[in-house]
């Protein structure tokens, strides 16, 4: 997935069609000359729909459709017909895209299985015939009821991951090398922060046939959720990973003080993340030995899940694929 190819936030300008007009008409063949009302209804305008595609990935086929339009629809026409109605403009996105209402922010849907179609903007009914507005008193009506007007309202589609396990660290704490190593992504590497600009997805297949997916998650800062870095952009897509998986390299000041900060951050972002299940990895511990390790156990960071289980902690190295297994078997413990 290119960097420039990932977008993960679109706001679209959605105008529902029109209803088509109800006919005003009058029944009339070669033996009836006056007949009675006949119009036929108009045609609902057309809605503009999202579905849920599991192919899809990114927001990027949307980003430059500022207006999404929908066909209005046609009048009725003579012998009770009914007027066509406005063709749907449906609008596909990827699992985990939530829409919401740019004026007040209200949560409209939230798109969670393929094929999981909702109307975010409906359209216009069509109006009456003059066939409807008929009576023993009133026999000829000569007008029908003119269509529902559409709507035109602007709309935040936002996309969350949807991924197993959500790698989450301060920048260059390995994340990005650690899904290169245990999945076929490749994310960009190198050693500065801010590596990573967009979220990398990777299915990590485990003993055989099984497997899950890894979301890298660009670098959280002090400050993140306050919108410091790229905080506030990524943070939300941390929302929908079933683990937690703290990644904090060995030669930082203190463990404990960093996963402290990564912890606050999350729970200032959204203390449901809390709720969630935990890891946390000391990566690129093949700078230490044995001695350093067991010196190292003692900053280890002693916290509880909110079921009151401790939460796990392990060495690892992507370098030289150091306790990578044992860290696979116990996420897939996790989530099974």
């Amino acid at each position: 997935m290119a960097e420039s190819n990932f977008i993960d936030y679109v706001k679209v300008c959605c105008r529902s069609g029109s209803g088509g007009p109800g006919s005003t008409h009058f029944h009339r063949d070669k033996l009836t000359s006056k007949g009675g009302p006949d119009g036929g209804d108009g045609g609902r305008g057309g809605h503009i729909i999202l579905r849920g595609n599991k192919q899809l990935w990114t927001l990027l086929h949307l980003k430059y459709r500022k207006h999404i339009i929908a066909d209005p629809g046609l009048t009725g026409s003579n012998s009770l017909k009914t007027g066509a109605n406005g063709k749907d403009e449906i609008l596909e996105v990827p699992l985990g895209t939530i829409a919401r209402d740019f004026e007040t922010n209200e949560v409209v849907i939230e798109i969670s299985e393929d094929g999981q179609e909702h109307i975010i903007v409906p359209g216009g009914r069509g109006g009456k015939g003059n066939n409807h507005f008929k009576s023993a008193t009133f026999q000829t009506p000569r007008f029908a009821q003119p269509g529902e007007p559409g709507r035109e309202e602007w709309k935040v589609l936002e996309l969350k991951l949807m991924a197993d396990v959500g790698l989450v660290g301060f920048p260059n704490a390995g994340k990005s090398t650690l899904l290169s190593v245990v999945s076929a992504a490749k994310p960009e590497i190198a050693n500065y922060p801010f590596t990573t600009l967009v979220p990398n997805l990777g299915m990590v297949y485990y003993r055989g046939d099984r497997s899950f997916i890894m979301a890298d998650i660009p670098g959280i800062i002090e400050g993140a959720h306050a919108g410091k870095g790229l905080g506030l952009r990524f943070l939300r897509h941390i929302e929908r990973n079933s683990i937690l998986l703290f990644m904090i390299p060995a030669d930082t000041k203190s463990i404990r003080e960093e996963y402290k900060i990564l912890k606050n951050e999350l729970k200032l972002h959204n203390p449901e993340l809390l709720d969630k299940k935990r890891m946390i990895a000391i990566t690129k511990s093949d700078l230490l030995d044995d001695e350093l390790m067991k010196e190292l156990k003692k900053e280890f960071p002693r916290d509880k899940m909110h079921d009151g289980t401790n939460v796990p902690c392990m060495y690892i190295s992507s370098a030289t694929q150091f306790n990578i297994d044992k860290l696979k078997d116990e996420i897939w413990k996790m989530l099974n």
